[in-house]
Parts: structure tokens; sequence; C-alpha cells
């Protein structure tokens, strides 16, 4: 019952920006922690960063902190994740996640290609 669907991924030059945004259905979005992670080719699964439940506080990774925001929107069952300043290393799938319970859930990811 628990679906996240992740989307806004695409192709974007080095130096550009892109907002992806995660729909969540399925569970009290407004009580739970979000997250976004991000896959690069031949790398393990990295946290790029974290919003509490009503978005109050956020944290994020060394690498992407002032470059990334990520923020939600409870009203819409929504979760984004603002990219600025845009590296070619910043090339990799991006997931939205969760857990509830004790259980994570992921969403099916958005490819972000930075690339001239």
């Amino acid at each position: 019952q628990v679906q996240l669907v992740e989307s806004g991924g695409g192709l974007v030059q080095p130096g550009g920006s892109l907002r992806l945004s995660c729909a969540a259905s399925g569970f009290t979005f407004s009580s739970y922690f979000m997250r976004w992670y991000r896959q690069a080719p031949g790398k393990e699964r990295e946290l790029v960063a974290t919003i509490t439940s009503a978005g109050v506080t956020t944290s994020y990774a060394s690498s992407m902190k002032g470059r990334f925001t990520i923020s939600r929107d409870n009203a819409k069952n929504t979760v984004y994740l603002q990219m600025n300043s845009l590296k070619p290393e910043d090339t990799a799938i991006y997931y939205c996640n969760t857990i509830v319970g004790v259980r994570p859930f992921w969403g099916q990811g958005t490819q972000v290609t930075v690339s001239s």
C-alpha cells in the first residue's frame, strides 16, 4: 500500500538546476521523516538528504550541503529535492525513501544526468 513515485529527473548541463519530486501515498505522510538517496554507476547507494515530518529540520551529506535543498508539502504528500550548481559527479539514480514501522520503502528512482 505504501507507494513512492519520483519524478523530475533528466539531462542537465553542469552548473544547471533540477527539482525532483516524490509523490507519496498509502501512509500518513505528515507523520514521517523523508529522505533522498542516490546511486551512481559503480558506487554504493548514499544518503543525500533528510527532512523531519513537519519539515522543520533538514540534514545533508557533506558533498551536497549548500547546493541541494530538501523540502516537503504535507498538504500535497510530496517531498522535493532542489538541486543547484549540478556537477557531473551528481549523475545518479535518485530515490525517495521513508521508514514505516521498521520497514524501509523506496520509490522506483529517477535518473539525473549531468553532462555537457
